[in-house]
């Protein structure tokens, strides 16, 4: 196990802006930005002697449960973003990660918090933070409170759309990884109207996202996107009617 001290309050790494990663509008998308900050996570845990075989030997897991990304400067193709994640609260079974992006010029681009379940792969349930972790990620003291999306009942005028869970949608662990969840919401967003679609490129623009349930490979979604105080709301089903994520997303 390493112990590096500068390591275990957090790394640095600059990701380049891939032609792939972005949209018509030239920008990365709001789900390769999400991907970045999940390759970080995994870099940090791997330094620190935590790496996947760690993970497979105790039959452990993180699942993310809450994330959310400010976006408050735009990223074109081919430029570069210094990325920093950190550990900022530890609870049970809960763990969470600040991520801070900055463009060359030292530009805050973007600032995000994921939180994190910690889920023991032979009983599909929430398992416990090991106690070595919180003292090899150098974890501040206090808490912190997982991020809830409270929405209400979908409104009858909300506007829907239809999709379904993509081959390269399902990660290594067998089920959507947490950043295809955005390219969902921005599908449903594109499709919706106008004044919807323009929050997918808006600068600034927060994103609060909730993943109630995992959707399973081959699902049929079925989204839903209304109106809200200064953006939209969304909320993701399966074909059995069953919430599967919800989010906002707002010009702020």
């Amino acid at each position: 196990m390493t112990s590096d001290e500068g390591v275990a309050k957090g790394i640095s790494v600059p990701y380049r802006a891939r032609f792939d990663e972005c949209g018509a509008n030239g920008l990365v998308r709001s789900s390769a930005l999400l991907r970045y900050a999940q390759d970080l996570a995994w870099l940090h845990s791997e330094r620190l002697g935590f790496g996947r075989e760690w993970y497979l030997e105790r039959e452990l897991a993180w699942v993310v449960r809450a994330a959310e990304l400010a976006i408050l400067a735009p990223l074109p193709l081919g430029n570069t973003i210094t990325l920093h994640t950190r550990i900022t609260g530890v609870r049970r079974v809960w763990a969470r990660r600040r991520t801070e992006g900055f463009l060359d010029d030292g530009t805050l681009a973007l600032w995000g918090h994921t939180d994190w379940v910690i889920t023991d792969t032979i009983r599909g349930a929430p398992g416990r933070v090991p106690t070595e972790f919180q003292t090899a990620f150098d974890v501040p003291p206090g808490t912190f409170d997982p991020g809830r999306v409270q929405l209400g009942e979908t409104p009858a005028g909300a506007a829907r759309y239809a999709s379904g869970v993509r081959p390269q949608d399902v990660d290594p662990m067998g089920h959507v990884n947490n950043a295809a969840y955005l390219d969902y919401l921005e599908e449903a967003l594109l499709a919706a109207g106008p004044q919807a679609a323009a929050l997918t490129g808006a600068i600034p623009r927060r994103i609060r996202l909730e993943y109630a349930a995992p959707a399973m490979p081959g699902a049929t979604l079925a989204a839903a996107t209304w109106a809200i105080d200064a953006g939209q709301a969304w909320r993701l089903a399966d074909q059995t009617g069953r919430e599967l994520a919800r989010a906002t997303v707002t010009l702020e």
